[in-house]
C-alpha cells in the first residue's frame, strides 16, 4: 500500500502542540487512574516525552539555535534515570511485598 507523504509539508507547530498534549493528558490519566507501580511509571514517561515534543517543537519553530534539542537530551538522561531507579525500587518492593500494587503497599507508612 502506497502512502503520499506529499502532504506533510503543512505540519505546523499546532500539530506538534497537539500531539504534546494528547500525550500529556494520556500520561495524567495513567498516573491517576492506575494502581500498578509499574503503569504509573509509563504515565510519567508519556509526560516526559510529550515535553520532549514540545521541546523540539518550540526549538524548530522559535529560532535558530539548539536550546530545545539539549533540553529534549537532558529530559531522556533524566527520564533513563527515573527509570532504572524506579524499576530498582519496584523490584525491591515486590521481593518485599509480593506486589506492585500501590494501594496495598502500606507497610511503608509505619
Amino acid at each position: 500500500m502506497l502512502v503520499n507523504l506529499s502532504g506533510l509539508k503543512n505540519v505546523g507547530l499546532e500539530h506538534f502542540l497537539i500531539v504534546g498534549a494528547i500525550l500529556f493528558s494520556l500520561g495524567i490519566y495513567a498516573v491517576v487512574t492506575r494502581k500498578n507501580a509499574i503503569m504509573v511509571l509509563m504515565g510519567i514517561e508519556l509526560i516526559l516525552n510529550s515535553a520532549n515534543i514540545n521541546f523540539i517543537a518550540f526549538s524548530k519553530y522559535s529560532t535558530a539555535d539548539l536550546s530545545g534539542h539539549l533540553a529534549a537530551i537532558f529530559v531522556i538522561i533524566l527520564a533513563a534515570a527515573e527509570a532504572a531507579i524506579a524499576i530498582a525500587i519496584v523490584l525491591n518492593i515486590y521481593r518485599n511485598f509480593l506486589t506492585v500494587n500501590i494501594d496495598e503497599i502500606d507497610n511503608l507508612k509505619r
